[in-house]
């Protein structure tokens, strides 16, 4: 399955948002630097759809706040 999110990041607290079929909004505590909110994010969404890390892959966007996710719900 194919999603995109709207990552904030240095947020409050971290929480996950369906906004439309496919679309969704990330809180994120975790600060845009080394790749530290985009681990964030794949442990939260691998929580959120109750998956493995390794089910989620960040394929585009991975510097920007719109990001296109793909979730292997089979894992």
């Amino acid at each position: 399955m194919r999603i995109y999110i709207k990552v904030s990041p240095r947020s409050s607290k971290n929480e996950i948002v369906k906004v439309s079929e496919g679309e969704y909004k990330a809180k994120l505590t975790a600060a845009p630097v080394d790749g530290q909110a985009n681990e964030a994010l794949i442990k939260l969404l691998a929580k959120f759809f109750g998956v493995s890390k390794s089910a989620i892959t960040i394929v585009g966007g991975k510097t920007a706040k719109i990001k296109m996710v793909d979730v292997d719900l089979n894992c």
